[in-house]
């Protein structure tokens, strides 16, 4: 009997349908067992779909407990949501009560989540993973025999690690204040004048702070320029609706929409050297809006070092590349900000036959599934550059093609076949200008979801439980059915969860 019992509306708008289940959270959970490592948004919303649906799980994460929340828990409190949170429903449990959550409202629903499904106690902290291998039985050890042994790994280590604070020339003479953008909680800037430093995500982050601090004006040093769109959630998702996930010859069409009705006075702006579908916008209107009104300016160049009052900054006419010339001047200023981003965490922990050419990440199956062991998902930590978003559905799917491949090995794909998806993908996209994985779009995500379901016909019966999260009755009295078969003929299912099968 089910000791605890929860019980979801799960509302399933973004695929048109309703449906309402419950979880059953036993005292003992079954096996496979399944290690997370991270305790950020990915690693905590997995964490909860496998407990959720009977599987059990140990999470390890390299920092406190108040790292809960990954990159959420490090970056500014005026920092928030930049797509809408429609797009951000990393758990059907998860409930916004606005359209732009902030960073303390996203922390919030992800400590709720991981309470919600007994996660404390199966969360080690301060545990940095340093290795992973197998035992003879090709069950995974997570550093040390003493941590356990699992069928199955969830990399969740995310794109952002330690923040990049890099040293530019005589940075030492400047007589203001030098940040890095996700260290300004607290910090004044009203009546200041503050230079960003960099154009990307983290330019957002400081503009945001700026903005909450009533900055009295804000100078944008970009190197190059960047593919800047708006603040809306029904453009955002048309955008993402390229099948074809990446440049093709109707990119135009969107690229000159953008130009003509977002850009417009400010068309100066946009890139004419790289397409939209290369590389990842920033979702912005605000900035528009600080440009025009005369509170901001973003200024296209290279910067030379400092000043006692400010950065010496090369700036560049359009189409001049970095490096190029152009006219040099003093972008004199209170506050520095270093929008320069963040380390991407390494995945070496992982055996290092997952990184031999030409199946290195984000070169594999699905783009997270390593072709020699598909028992390992490294969710959300492998791609580089997309338009859709990283806190969907899309977490959830990818953790039930895990838990599939562990529960149906006639489901689970051989090295071979999983090798010729990333080919076959590779072909389809061979006139892209980026490579085929350093992009994709969320309908391409959804083309590969679909694709790896529907080609093998073993799979067949787990898609509205790899979709939805329903439906398990059926595939599991199969599998049982599968295995008492299996044992007739001296086959245990569960001998090699790490060994494909089939296609």
């Amino acid at each position: 009997m089910a000791n605890r019992i929860f019980r979801h509306s799960v509302s399933l708008r973004n695929i048109g349908c309703i449906s309402y289940y419950f979880f059953y959270l036993n005292n003992e959970l079954g096996r496979p067992k399944i290690a997370i490592i991270g305790a950020g948004l990915t690693g905590v919303s997995a964490a909860a779909h496998c407990v959720g649906h009977g599987f059990d799980v140990q999470i390890f994460e390299a920092g406190p407990k108040e790292h809960l929340g990954g990159i959420w828990s490090k970056v500014n409190n005026t920092s928030g949501l930049q797509i809408h949170s429609v797009m951000y429903r990393f758990h059907p449990s998860v409930r916004w009560s606005g359209g732009y959550p902030n960073r303390q409202q996203i922390v919030s629903q992800i400590t709720q989540l991981w309470k919600r499904y007994g996660l404390e106690s199966k969360t080690k902290f301060n545990t940095k993973v340093e290795k992973v291998y197998q035992d003879e039985k090709g069950r995974w050890i997570i550093n040390n025999t003493a941590e356990g042994r699992f069928e199955g790994i969830i990399a969740a280590v995310g794109t952002c690690g330690d923040a990049k604070m890099p040293h530019l020339p005589a940075q030492e003479k400047f007589k203001g204040e030098i940040y890095h953008s996700s260290n300004l909680t607290g910090k004044q800037a009203k009546g200041k004048t503050m230079i960003i430093v960099g154009g990307g995500a983290s330019a957002v982050e400081a503009l945001e702070f700026a903005t909450h601090e009533e900055a009295d004006k804000v100078y944008i040093l970009a190197r190059s320029d960047k593919w800047i769109i708006p603040r809306n959630p029904i453009i955002d998702g048309l955008l993402s609706f390229n099948i074809f996930g990446g440049e093709t010859i109707f990119s135009w069409i969107p690229e000159l929409l953008l130009r003509k009705f977002f850009y417009r006075d400010l068309e100066d702006l946009a890139p004419t050297d790289k397409g939209l579908f290369t590389g990842t916008p920033m979702v912005n209107s605000d900035v528009m809006d600080k440009i025009r009104s005369g509170k901001a300016e973003w200024l296209r160049g290279d910067i030379r070092g400092f000043s006692e009052e400010g950065i010496r900054f090369n700036k560049r006419a359009k189409g001049v590349p970095p490096g190029g010339p152009g006219r040099e001047t003093l972008i004199r200023g209170d506050i520095v900000v270093m929008a320069t981003g963040y380390e991407r965490p390494s995945l070496n922990f992982l055996p290092e036959d997952n990184f031999k050419d030409p199946y290195t990440p984000p070169n594999w199956y699905l783009q997270t599934f390593p072709p020699n062991h598909p028992s390992i998902c490294c969710n959300n930590c492998t791609y580089v550059n997309a338009i859709g978003t990283v806190g969907n559905w899309h977490i959830g799917i990818y953790t039930r093609i895990l838990l599939m491949f562990l529960s149906d090995p006639l489901t689970r794909p051989r090295p071979f076949w999983m090798e010729r998806w990333i080919d076959m993908t590779r072909f389809l996209k061979k006139f892209a200008p980026t490579g085929a994985f350093d992009f994709f779009t969320y309908l391409e995500l959804i083309w590969w979801f679909t694709f790896c379901i529907a080609i093998n016909p073993f799979r067949w019966k787990w898609a509205f439980f790899v979709f939805f999260g329903i439906g398990t009755t059926l595939p599991k009295k199969v599998v049982e059915a599968e295995d008492r078969l299996r044992g007739s003929l001296g086959i245990r299912n569960g001998d090699s969860y790490d060994v494909g099968k089939s296609l």
